[in-house]
């Protein structure tokens, strides 16, 4: 919802009400459970990922904090890897900036189904803003029920993991020696890990939209962070012909969407729907 005072707003205090709901959920449905917590680059996202994790120790959870904002693909993972009893996000995806979120992601690294979600919101339907427990980050460290997740403990497997799912890596390798690409994260979370991972399979010639590249909470450079509108694209394809590249790749603030632009017959750019890019991945797969 939009950021601002009220309960059907985001703001610490509903934030700390669904978290309490959350909390309470977990503690009733196991013993000694613990959360992963991830969140991106929009207006207090590290805020209320932090209160969300000062709530849960509140109630004896152990929770999981990132040190910096992540791709929602790496808070799904972490959950597994982590062994972890649930996920929590802080995004509203590719909204307008006046808006956050709350995303809860169960023990599957999957967004909470149907059954899980009504009895989460009911929890959250007992409490007021009032009811819910908090403590200090220092204390909540100092009881061992915070951590702050680095590279080592998540980023690394999870990259790792990532390049086994390419099927022809040696080609990957010696196209990447030519094959050029511009990369926008339109401000948002997969600045690192896509440039990461591009480089580590072997793709050297990408060039990232400057005027994008680093997180801003007002996406001041577009109408809506969103890959799939053509808008988002106009500053990647402008470099993308001063470049001669033939791609363009760009992710959403979350960093769970990806749109692209390639090259035509007549050489412009033409934008990709989601369905177009999965059966192109298909197609791929299937005659390899």
């Amino acid at each position: 919802g939009v950021l601002g005072l009220g309960e059907n707003r985001m703001n610490v205090y509903t934030v700390r009400r669904a978290t309490q709901g959350l909390a309470d959920y977990l503690n009733a449905h196991g013993k000694n459970p613990s959360v992963v917590i991830a969140y991106d680059s929009r207006r207090q996202s590290d805020v209320f990922a932090m209160e969300t994790a000062c709530v849960l120790a509140a109630n004896g959870i152990a929770a999981k904090l990132f040190d910096a904002l992540r791709p929602v693909a790496l808070l799904s993972f972490g959950v597994r890897y982590l062994q972890a009893d649930a996920g929590v996000v802080i995004t509203a995806s590719h909204n307008p900036p006046q808006y956050n979120g709350y995303k809860v992601y169960g023990p599957d690294g999957a967004q909470i189904g149907p059954e899980t979600a009504d009895e989460v919101t009911a929890a959250i339907g007992r409490l007021t803003i009032a009811d819910a427990k908090t403590i200090s980050p220092g204390e909540a460290m100092a009881r061992g029920l915070l951590t702050v997740i680095g590279d080592k403990d998540v980023d690394d497997e999870y990259i790792r993991r990532v390049k086994t799912l390419s099927i022809n890596p040696d080609i990957v390798r010696d196209e990447g020696r030519t094959l050029r690409i511009v990369y926008t994260p339109i401000h948002g979370s997969g600045n690192v890990p896509v440039r990461r991972i591009l480089k580590e399979i072997g793709i050297v010639g990408v060039s990232v939209v400057k005027a994008q590249e680093l997180p801003d909470p007002n996406f001041s450079t577009v109408k809506v962070p969103n890959p799939e509108d053509p808008g988002a694209f106009k500053l990647a394809i402008e470099l993308a012909r001063e470049v001669g590249a033939e791609v363009c790749f760009a992710t959403d603030p979350d960093c769970d969407r990806l749109g692209v632009a390639v090259r035509d017959a007549s050489g412009a750019f033409k934008l990709l729907t989601g369905n177009q890019i999965g059966c192109l991945m298909l197609h791929y797969i299937l005659s390899s």
